[in-house]
């Protein structure tokens, strides 16, 4: 049994049938695909870039951090050390000149 336009003959009858249509759109497709495929492939790329990145960023933000609580942490251990002992009169000096250093930065910026 012959199928209509698909039968014995030479390449004319392969323009008859719509074959080289179909195989041109096809390929035109594909060059699409292709080119959407490749897009896709870079921008995967760029966004591993950069996570890659933003990770080295946290990893950094992580240390400094922990660096930051270890001398918070002896601050406020030298601290308790002053108000265990008897120079309770040297933690009183310490708040008043806070209190007043933090009194005249507030009437510099009022002042502004």
């Amino acid at each position: 049994m012959r199928r209509a336009g698909l039968g014995e003959g030479g390449p004319g009858n392969y323009v008859a049938s719509g074959y080289s249509a179909y195989e041109e759109e096809n390929e035109h497709l594909q060059e699409g695909l292709r080119a959407k495929v490749s897009a896709l492939k870079h921008l995967s790329i760029d966004i591993g870039t950069e996570v890659k990145y933003q990770n080295k960023i946290l990893d950094d933000m992580d240390s400094d951090f922990d660096s930051t609580g270890g001398l918070l942490g002896a601050t406020i251990g030298r601290v308790k050390q002053l108000s265990r002992g008897s120079q309770t009169k040297l933690l009183c000096y310490m708040l008043l000149f806070c209190l007043f250093v933090f009194t005249l930065l507030y009437w510099f910026i009022k002042l502004r």
